[in-house]
């Protein structure tokens, strides 16, 4: 059984759903689970089903200013593609799908116990708890689309994806590449002293 947790909201693959997370917004239609393979040349992100069958797979360059990453279908069909933006006050990066949809993930720093990171051109919201390591993702209406979790403690950078509205698989797909790259990145500033916090052991 997924964990009674309000703070972690991260399941295995084979678990049931966090109960509080169905508690609240009803049982997802299915979950998506992700493991970062470290020490490679190349930040690698396989996405896989509960049965563990490799669905997506997204790819960086590791030496990359911008923070150059593309996600694709195991078919190897283009998903997505994410930049991140330098030099500004805001934590951005643009995502651009493969059907030409456009947006832009901008953090709201500052917020000591919630994150809130609003996706523009969607007019979507992450709302994020950065202790508890779990992310809420609300439509325009404050109508829940997904439920991030990540796993404490892990070398790979586990996650884990609570998908309601199935019709948005790519965009949450992309989404959940483009905010472990955010944690990652702060997880960074905050261990070389630049001031950033995060709940991410990185991996």
């Amino acid at each position: 059984m997924g964990e009674f947790s309000r703070v972690h909201r991260f399941h295995e693959a084979g678990e049931d759903a966090n109960i509080y997370n169905v508690e609240n917004y009803g049982t997802p239609e299915y979950s998506l689970f992700t493991s970062k393979k470290v020490f490679t040349l190349h930040h690698h992100i396989d996405i896989t089903d509960a049965d563990g069958n490799i669905m997506y797979q997204s790819r960086s360059k590791v030496i990359s200013l911008h923070d150059k990453t593309d996600v694709f279908k195991i078919s190897g069909e283009p998903v997505a593609h994410i930049e991140r933006k330098i030099f500004t006050l805001h934590e951005r990066h643009f995502v651009t799908m493969a059907d030409g949809t456009e947006f832009e993930l901008s953090n709201e720093l500052f917020h000591l116990i919630k994150d809130i990171t609003n996706i523009e051109g969607l007019g979507w919201q992450i709302r994020g708890n950065i202790l508890g390591l779990n992310f809420e993702l609300t439509d325009a209406d404050d109508n829940i689309i997904a439920v991030f979790g990540q796993k404490i403690l892990s070398i790979h950078d586990k996650y884990c994806v609570d998908i309601y509205r199935r019709e948005y698989e790519e965009i949450v797909v992309a989404i959940l590449v483009a905010l472990q790259h955010m944690i990652r990145d702060r997880s960074s500033a905050g261990s070389s002293g630049g001031g950033g916090t995060s709940g991410s052991n990185g991996g």
